[in-house]
């Protein structure tokens, strides 16, 4: 991919480029607990977008998309939001703008292996790879939290999905065989070792391809914020969902809606899941954390509401083998894929298993990733 991507470049650009190799990642647990300054176990994975980059002494940005064949660009003095997949790119350079910073002219190639829509943020991969790039061309000495927090405004002010942090800090801080337990709250982090050699981490893709964008997402993230003033009412404490229990939640159950009694029983147990994990990471058990992966996918389709058919129906399918320590819908939800802990002398079976009573359910055949944990974006390669 980074030879296809540099002989692309030269071809159209003419010059050697800077190369940046930027990841998607997985969540091991915690969905949709960053936004409510809850806890995630994220990880960087072996898919990756890969940036050839370099200035060009102009005032404008040339992009080239390997994916779909397709160039585009725009001015530095026009940088507003457009659709498509350089709306992704304009974000991260109206941020740097914004924040002072001095952007010149680029061209660049973007090529990649991130499944988009598939659950894998390869919004977060696009955003962090260029931020890193223009860092690095630019000197303007970023540290990783920072590009992850211009990532995520980028995300916020020109695709309009109201993300959490997770997503751009695990494609920034991601270390080989390591997953970040990160507290959303202080942004502090700690990592663990997943280091099991005899189990893989297989992605299930449902081929229901999910668009965060959509008003979903949003409308999850307001009913949140609906069911914390409810509680601050009564409980001034509560500045958001990590600061309430189900004691407390239940207390005031009679005046929230049922949907957003429901949103919020998820969040507050999911969070108590995330810190439970870390432990049997530690202890080593993977049979009870894999429990865990089970009981958050419960609550994201009975609870949170955010799966759909065929993501419920791959879980089932997990849930009859043995060689699954656990599985869930991972990442937005709505379609996308299934993470499964999964034996690794077992996968070739299972991912047959899979595919076929897949295709018989609903007459199309899921694409399989298995991925190994990786590191985070990496500049100059």
């Amino acid at each position: 991919m980074i030879a296809q991507a540099k002989e692309q470049f030269v071809k159209l650009f003419g010059k050697t480029p800077l190369i940046v190799s930027s990841p998607g990642r997985i969540n091991l647990i915690g969905e949709h607990t960053d936004y409510n300054n809850g806890f995630v176990l994220p990880a960087a994975i072996d898919k990756q977008i890969i940036y050839a980059i370099a200035l060009n002494g102009s005032n404008y940005c040339n992009a080239y998309a390997a994916f779909n064949g397709e160039k585009t660009g725009f001015s530095l003095d026009a940088v507003h939001p457009t659709p498509g997949w350089i709306n992704y790119l304009m974000g991260v350079v109206h941020q740097l703008q914004q924040r002072g910073y001095e952007v010149r002219g680029f061209d660049c190639v973007i090529a990649g292996n991130v499944p988009v829509g598939a659950g894998l943020s390869s919004s977060a991969a696009v955003e962090g790879g260029l931020v890193a790039a223009l860092d690095h061309l630019m000197g303007y000495g970023l540290s990783r939290m920072d590009m992850a927090l211009i990532g995520q405004k980028a995300e916020h002010t020109f695709p309009g999905v109201q993300c959490g942090i997770m997503d751009q800090f695990a494609n920034l801080h991601g270390k080989k065989d390591q997953v970040m337990l990160l507290d959303c709250r202080d942004l502090s982090y700690t990592y663990y070792p997943f280091s099991f050699p005899d189990q893989k981490i297989v992605l299930c893709n449902s081929m229901v391809h999910h668009s965060l964008a959509s008003s979903a997402y949003n409308e999850r993230r307001r009913q949140c914020e609906e069911g914390v003033k409810v509680l601050q009412a009564s409980y001034p404490q509560v500045q958001s969902l990590r600061d309430a229990d189900m004691q407390l939640l239940d207390a005031v159950k009679d005046r929230l809606d049922e949907l957003v009694y429901k949103r919020c029983a998820y969040v507050i147990a999911e969070i108590a899941r995330v810190q439970q994990a870390c432990i049997y990471l530690q202890q080593g058990n993977l049979t009870a954390f894999g429990q865990l992966m089970y009981e958050t996918h419960d609550g994201l389709s009975r609870l949170y509401e955010v799966s759909c058919p065929e993501l419920d129906f791959l879980v089932s399918l997990a849930r009859q083998r043995p060689e699954v320590a656990g599985a869930r819908v991972m990442g937005g939800g709505f379609g996308g894929c299934t993470i499964n802990l999964v034996k690794a002398d077992k996968v070739a079976a299972y991912t047959a298993f899979i595919q076929e009573r897949y295709q018989q359910q609903f007459g199309i055949v899921p694409e399989v990733y298995v991925t190994t944990i990786e590191n985070g974006v990496e500049v100059g390669e």
